[in-house]
C-alpha cells in the first residue's frame, strides 16, 4: 500500500478554513536544467559588443596612451626640419578634432579620388568661418577619409606663428610659414600643401558676403606649383561660413591686438567664451579634378600671364563648385 501524505484542498493563504485529504505520495518532478549560456558561435554576427569586447578595447586603448607617453618621455619621436610632429599629430591633435569633423560639423567629402596617394599635390581651398577652423577640418579629411591617410602640410599667415601657443602648437601639427621656399621645398619632397590664398580677406569678410571669393593674391602658389611640376586641386569647403557669422568689426580693439578685425558675431563677444562655441552647420569639403602642372614646365613660372591664367582658373573652379554645393543643400544646418 503507498505511503500516505496530506494534500491540501482549499488553501487561500487569507486565514480561511483550509480542508485536507489523504492522497498518493508523489515523487516531485525534477527541475528543468538551465539553459546553457550562448557561446560565441551561437551570438549573431551582427551583435553588440559584449563586456569582454569592451573591456579588450579599453585595454588597448590604455595600451596606446601609455606607449604614447613612454615615447614622449623618452624622446622616442621624429621631428622633421620643420617642426612637423607625426607622433603627436595623430595620437593628440586630430583625435581632438575628429568629434567637430564628424559629430558637430558631419563634414561630408566629395572628390576625394582626386587627390594623389603618393607624391606631391597642392591643395587650393576657400577661406572663411572668422576662425581658421576650416583648413583644420581639411587636414582632418585628407586623414582619415583619404586612403592614404595623408598629412596636409598646411601653409600660413605669419600672425599664426607669433601668436603664444598657437604657432608651437602650428609647427608640430605641420603648418609652415606661407612662403614659396618653404612650399616648394616640401612639395618637391613629396607632402600634401594646403594653401588658402585669400587669407584674412577671405575669412574676416562680413556674412553679407559669404561664400563671395576674395582676390587669390598674385599668384605665387601657382608659380610654386609651376617649379615644382606638382597638380593643382582646387578645394571648396561649404558650411563654414556659418559657424561664426560676422556681422561687425570692432576697430579700435582689433588695432589693440595687433589683429586684422575684432569679430561681432550674433553669440560674441554678448555670451563671453560661450560665444566661442562654432554653431552646427552642415559641412560639404569637395576635391576637384586636378589642374597638371608639369606639362607646361618650371619656365612657365616666370610668365605672369600664364600664372594669372592658372590663378583664375583655379579661383574659377572652386567659386563654381560652392555655388553647386549651395544650390543643392536644403539648409545650411541640416545639409
Amino acid at each position: 500500500m503507498p505511503e500516505a501524505r496530506v494534500i491540501p484542498l482549499h488553501a487561500d493563504g487569507t486565514g480561511a478554513r483550509t480542508k485536507w485529504r489523504l492522497g498518493p505520495s508523489v515523487s516531485p518532478e525534477p527541475a528543468p536544467a538551465a539553459p546553457e549560456p550562448p557561446t560565441d558561435l551561437d551570438r549573431p554576427a551582427d551583435a553588440e559588443p559584449g563586456a569582454e569586447q569592451s573591456a579588450a578595447a579599453w585595454e588597448e586603448t590604455l595600451a596606446q596612451t601609455l606607449a604614447f607617453v613612454r615615447r614622449r618621455l623618452e624622446g622616442e619621436y621624429a621631428v622633421d626640419d620643420f617642426g612637423f610632429d607625426v607622433d603627436l599629430t595623430d595620437n593628440v591633435i586630430l583625435p581632438v578634432l575628429r568629434p567637430l569633423y564628424g559629430k558637430w560639423f558631419r563634414t561630408e567629402t566629395i572628390g576625394m579620388h582626386n587627390v594623389p596617394s603618393e607624391g606631391g599635390a597642392l591643395i587650393v581651398a576657400n577661406h572663411s568661418g572668422t576662425l581658421p577652423l576650416d583648413s583644420l577640418m581639411t587636414a582632418v579629411a585628407l586623414h582619415d577619409d583619404h586612403p592614404a591617410q595623408r598629412h596636409l602640410r598646411m601653409l600660413g599667415a605669419d600672425l599664426m606663428f607669433r601668436l603664444p601657443g598657437v604657432g608651437a602648437l602650428a609647427r608640430k601639427q605641420g603648418s609652415t610659414l606661407a612662403c614659396t621656399p618653404d612650399a616648394e621645398r616640401l612639395m618637391t619632397s613629396g607632402e600634401l600643401v594646403g594653401v588658402w590664398p585669400e587669407g584674412f580677406k577671405g575669412i574676416g569678410k562680413p556674412f553679407r558676403d559669404r561664400y563671395k571669393l576674395q582676390r587669390f593674391g598674385r599668384g605665387g602658389f601657382v608659380s610654386a606649383a609651376l617649379r615644382t611640376g606638382v597638380p593643382i586641386v582646387p578645394c571648396s569647403i561649404v558650411g563654414a561660413e556659418e559657424i561664426y557669422p560676422k556681422i561687425g568689426d570692432i576697430k579700435p580693439l582689433a588695432r589693440l591686438f595687433g589683429a586684422p578685425y575684432f569679430p561681432v558675431t550674433p553669440t560674441f563677444p554678448l555670451l563671453g567664451p560661450l560665444g566661442l562655441v562654432p554653431l552646427p552647420s552642415k559641412w560639404y569639403i569637395e576635391f576637384g579634378e586636378p589642374i597638371r602642372t608639369d606639362q607646361l614646365g618650371a619656365s612657365e613660372a616666370e610668365d605672369p600671364m600664364t600664372v594669372f591664367n592658372l590663378t583664375d582658373q583655379v579661383r574659377e573652379t572652386i567659386q563654381h563648385t560652392l555655388y553647386r554645393l549651395l544650390s543643392q543643400r536644403r539648409n545650411a544646418f541640416l545639409g
